[in-house]
């Protein structure tokens, strides 16, 4: 087992929870999914995360495509573990880690609001989950309505040795990188790998601020792990070229409430899942978005192939 690092970096995709029609885990598509991951060239996977649709599993199933996805992956594999109480994030934390994951990842409940809750609430969690297990701190305040300053997330990881990793998606975001690595180069903060999210909505520019890659589900993940080393080579131009022309599907993708219908239904038609379908509660595409979403990937493959079907 590979041992979440704070040099981590690459792209660690963040993956979908495959469904049948019927609302059943589509074990089948769990190992499709996996193999299409590592075909994209991916330094590593993270699941059960919001796009994983982790609320609507239970414990069981939730360790299940855990242990499934770690078995068939050859890169470190970090499994979300949030959940509304210490007893749950134990149990899949610790049971996730005895399957072989690299580490866990854990997001703040919406209730905090001061910055000595946010301080307490990671060092509960740690606490919970035990010192030895190596953990992301998922920082989403659009979604999760947690504001975490680069001060606060300094004192987490200093108080933390366990923390090894940030899970960016601020927005904007941009001078938070800025002001994570001004603190390192000055001393105050040990070496904390930052991989962002957001979709990849920022991810030129946030590779030039000093992340070290991505951890988003952007149905092409490909193309973000060609960003990612062009910009790692000092090749600027071509990695916003590349950016740039996925840049409107992106967009469209980090729709409130479709963006996982969105995605699914990419990846579906990329081959990566049987099915576009999501366990209920879900949000489906309409036909004229569906129409929008093919128009969208119509005009990408003129500039990327592998956006043609």
């Amino acid at each position: 087992m590979n041992r979440l690092e704070p040099t981590a970096n690459g792209v660690y995709a963040i993956a979908v929870t495959p469904f049948t029609p019927d609302g059943a885990v589509d074990a089948a598509s769990v190992d499709r999914m996996t193999d299409f991951y590592l075909s994209c060239g991916v330094s590593g996977l993270t699941i059960l995360g919001m796009m994983g649709e982790a609320p609507k599993l239970d414990l069981a199933e939730a360790l299940a495509i855990s242990g499934q996805v770690i078995r068939r992956a050859n890169v470190p594999v970090i499994v979300g573990v949030s959940a509304p109480g210490f007893a749950a994030m134990r149990s899949l934390a610790r049971g996730a880690m005895d399957l072989g994951a690299a580490g866990v990842m854990i997001a703040p409940p919406p209730a905090l609001r001061t910055d000595d809750q946010i301080i307490n609430y990671y060092a509960q969690a740690v606490t919970a989950i035990g010192t030895d297990i190596p953990f992301v701190i998922q920082d989403y305040p659009l979604v999760l309505s947690v504001v975490i300053t680069p001060k606060v997330i300094r004192q987490i990881v200093m108080d933390n040795p366990s923390c090894v990793m940030l899970k960016h998606e601020d927005w904007p975001g941009l001078e938070k990188i800025s002001a994570l690595r001004a603190f390192q180069h000055d001393g105050l903060l040990r070496p904390l790998s930052i991989l962002t999210g957001n979709g990849g909505l920022f991810l030129d520019f946030e590779m030039e601020r000093g992340a070290d890659g991505a951890m988003t589900g952007y149905a092409f993940p490909d193309m973000l792990v060609e960003v990612v080393k062009l910009a790692e080579n000092g090749e600027r131009e071509a990695a916003h070229d590349l950016f740039d022309a996925h840049l409107p599907l992106i967009r469209y993708e980090q729709q409130q409430n479709i963006g996982l219908a969105v995605r699914k239904y990419v990846l579906s038609k990329r081959g990566a899942i049987a099915y576009e379908a999501q366990r209920v509660p879900s949000t489906l595409l309409s036909a004229a978005a569906r129409a929008e979403i093919d128009f969208l990937l119509s005009r990408l493959a003129r500039h990327d192939p592998r956006a043609a079907f």
